[in-house]
């Protein structure tokens, strides 16, 4: 008989529950199943599209239908591949790769962020933030600065390129040129040795550095920090950010080689029959015209200091130059403590001069930021703006000020993209992390001017086909041809990057105007999340920790529905009282359903009870569980909010799993990935166990005893729906683990004080004797 039952309850066989037992596994994999089909239908028949007007879809798709308000050259198709123009091109002298650094990594500094560049490409490197609120929360090892490229070759010692202003090894007197040697007693053989050794520190640390300089050999001493985060970096062998290069010149055009190059691959396929012989998707993506090489030579670093660096490129016999121009903006000195000033976006400008001697239509091609953070892969989910769900890096574009349009990172990976858009008064694009954006701004005065022909998102680099929501996305750029005259007006357009955390108050800045970013789900959702996300911050600015206001903020909750929760444990002990009298009319009325729910509701009546008024504190409490878990997923300011401290890894991340420790040395790969529903993590974590501990024992205290086989059934599919439950709790927030089982202690304590239930029989004869003793005391009374 299963524990808990009633002794005058039917015992059910064991052949019935095991017939019960699997239709109940029948019934969880039937609705697996068919969760899992409705998702891939939706994502079928919904495919992620970015919101646009109807005029622009039409306008891409028609031929004839009205073109961009610049004029844009129609060219007829060819039959024959555009001309080669290698013969053409005299490029410049090679110079080997330089590395200019812009801003600092140290806060007190007046700037927001430290910019790596490199003369490869003119092109973006890194942006890490210098704010110690945005470290890095994946690696937790001391830090002493970026110094080489990880494509340097492993050999004897690592030399040092360059040296970020107001990281350690700045500090320590660390200079390029430097080759160093080791750190305290483990020798450094390159960048990869050097950061291998690094991952055996801690943050302030004091490390000895040993260098030789100028042939000598030196010793310095360098105190390690927590590593910033980088909003942009490199990744692997995949492009940097900002490259570009020349879309088209005159009749040349990368379209038409791609048109042909895809014709080659496609007849080299079917004389071969390999699908291999077609290019990779991501070897596409840094195609130029024939000849240049405008995304890998080393340009001309013409002048550079902190604040700007100007890189140049000429093209002599397309009588062409091509500038591009970073600026840092730099954060007044009474702004300092304002950390909502705007001070967290690079001004980019590209320009393209005709320095010939006829004229040239030229159009580029500008590849956008990548690179952004994908911190917390393992557990982290972004609230999607559409039914195909999100990835951990999606693309987002907003036109006149209106709501973004977002595509995820598997449809980008997938090449699963709607035509490229025209430039309709484009606010911003880019890319969109869960924390972080890197978007492109345009800086120009009139705001009805189209500067670009396509915007079209890209994904830059090889994907993994089991992890493609992790793909390294990026947006392309393609401007309106314009007619350059010899040594007249050039074409010049500004950007503003913004690269930075996804603060309300911050993006809501008139510099930025990117308040959209922040996204908490439907409206429904926001309505609850956005409030519930003020109190927070509002106990927090009491506490200083967002632990203990989570427990405040929990305490408040239960405080107010005290009233309820005493009305629903009373109801639980009423019902527990009726529960003889329940299986009395079940006995009486077994053929008679109708009767016997009359029967039950005049019971309920009579005794004051009310089935659904245990329900009413669940359903207070679920947008309280919406709105916390929304926000530890939107909110910036809890990223990274410690429980204790963040000295310790277990819960040092309130927007993540408490990681008590680290299981992936023993675990299978399939756990450690965190992928599907079995993909545990590499941590296990403690937090979700107590709370489904919890869940458990209040069941167990609230749940009457089962009366039928049918009561005994359902609570046995509550004790199996627990352990999914647990299954599902495992990567969740620690933020959240703490909500619950702050509520759970409260409900457990609350059920201690309230008083014991005695049993209705009890009950009905202390009524009776006390009616018994009034009648005595009446007649008595009455005689004397």
């Amino acid at each position: 008989m299963e524990p808990g039952v009633d002794a005058g309850a039917k015992q059910v066989s064991p052949e019935r529950y095991k017939r019960m037992e699997r239709r109940f596994v029948l019934f969880l994999v039937l609705s697996f199943a068919i969760l899992l089909g409705y998702s891939a239908l939706m994502q079928r028949l919904n495919p992620p599209k970015p919101q646009q007007q109807a005029a622009a879809r039409k306008e891409r798709e028609q031929p004839s239908a009205k073109k961009p308000k610049a004029e844009i050259p129609v060219e007829k198709p060819r039959d024959k591949p555009a001309p080669e123009i290698k013969a053409a091109i005299e490029p410049e002298p090679e110079q080997p790769e330089q590395w200019v650094t812009l801003g600092s990594a140290d806060h007190k500094d007046p700037f927001r962020m430290l910019v790596t560049l490199t003369t490869k490409g003119a092109a973006l490197a890194r942006i890490e933030l210098n704010d110690p609120r945005y470290c890095d929360i994946d690696e937790r090892y001391g830090y002493l600065g970026h110094l080489a490229s990880m494509s340097d070759h492993e050999g004897n010692g690592c030399l040092v390129r360059f040296v970020g202003r107001g990281t350690p090894a700045a500090e320590a007197g660390l200079k390029p040129g430097d080759v160093l040697k080791a750190i305290d007693a483990s020798p450094v053989s390159g960048p990869k040795s050097l950061e291998a050794v690094l991952r055996g520190t801690r943050p302030g640390q004091k490390v000895q550095l040993s260098i030789v300089r100028d042939g000598k050999p030196s010793t310095l001493t360098a105190k390690l920090r927590r590593r910033p985060l980088d909003v942009v970096r490199p990744e692997g062998d995949d492009p940097l950010s900002m490259l570009l290069t020349l879309q088209r010149f005159d009749d040349l055009r990368i379209d038409h080689q791609e048109k042909e190059e895809e014709k080659e691959d496609a007849a080299a396929a079917e004389n071969n029959g390999r699908k291999d012989a077609i290019r990779p998707r991501h070897e596409a993506v840094s195609r130029e015209l024939d000849g240049l090489k405008l995304r890998t030579a080393n340009w001309r670093l013409v002048e550079s200091d902190q604040l700007y660096a100007t890189f140049s490129r000429k093209l002599p016999e397309m009588g062409l130059e091509i500038t591009k121009t970073y600026r840092l903006i730099v954060v007044p000195e009474q702004s300092m403590a304002d950390k909502n000033y705007p001070a967290y976006h690079l001004e980019f400008e590209v320009e393209i001069r005709n320095i010939g001697n006829q004229s040239h239509e030229v159009a580029y091609r500008l590849d956008g930021p990548n690179g952004l953070p994908t911190e917390g892969k393992w557990y982290a989910y972004k609230v999607s703006r559409n039914w195909g769900g999100s990835g951990l890096r999606d693309f987002i574009i907003s036109f006149d000020g209106g709501t973004p349009g977002m595509i995820n990172a598997t449809a980008v990976a997938d090449g699963d993209v709607p035509p490229p858009w025209p430039d309709e008064s484009l606010s911003f694009i880019g890319v969109d992390a869960q924390y972080f954006s890197a978007v492109l701004i345009p800086h120009r005065k009139n705001r009805a001017e189209a500067w670009f022909e396509e915007l079209t998102p890209i994904c830059v680099g090889k994907v993994d086909p089991k992890q493609k929501n992790w793909a390294n996305t990026s947006c392309r750029l393609t401007s309106v041809p314009t007619t350059l005259e010899p040594n007249g007006p050039p074409l010049r357009h500004i950007m503003k990057l913004f690269a930075g955390p996804k603060r309300p108050s911050l993006l809501a800045n008139k510099e930025y105007r990117l308040d959209e970013l922040v996204y908490y789900g439907w409206p429904i959702f926001a309505a609850v999340a956005v409030p519930l996300t003020k109190l927070l911050h509002v106990l927090y600015a009491v506490t200083f920790n967002y632990g203990l206001a989570i427990i405040l903020l929990t305490v408040l909750i239960r405080g107010c529905m005290f009233p309820l929760s005493r009305k629903q444990v009373i109801g639980a002990q009423k019902m527990q009282q009726l529960q003889p009298e329940i299986k009395k009319i079940q006995e009486q009325h077994k053929k008679n359903p109708e009767a016997r729910t009359k029967a039950q509701q005049e019971l309920f009546r009579k005794h004051n009870y009310n089935p659904l008024s245990g329900c009413l504190p669940i359903f207070i409490q679920m947008p309280v569980f919406i709105g916390l878990y929304r926000a530890l997923m939107v909110d910036i300011e809890l990223r990274d909010a410690p429980l204790l401290s963040n000295a310790i890894r277990w819960c040092s991340n309130l927007a993540a799993p408490d990681m008590l420790f680290d299981w992936s040395g023993f675990m299978p790969a399939w756990v450690n990935d965190g992928q599907g529903i079995f993909g545990l993590g590499p941590y296990f974590n403690l937090l979700p166990i107590l709370t489904i501990v919890l869940f458990i024992a209040q069941q167990k205290m609230f749940m009457p005893p089962p009366t039928d086989e049918q009561s005994a059934m359902q609570q046995k599919i509550m004790q199996y729906m627990m352990i999914f439950m647990g299954l599902l709790f495992f990567k969740v927030a620690s933020g959240l683990c703490i909500y619950f089982i702050a509520s759970s202690l409260w409900g457990l304590g609350e059920r201690q004080f309230l008083p014991k239930a005695a049993p209705v029989a009890a009950a009905a004869e202390t009524r009776a004797q006390a009616k018994a003793h009034a009648r005595q005391t009446a007649a008595k009374t009455k005689k004397s």
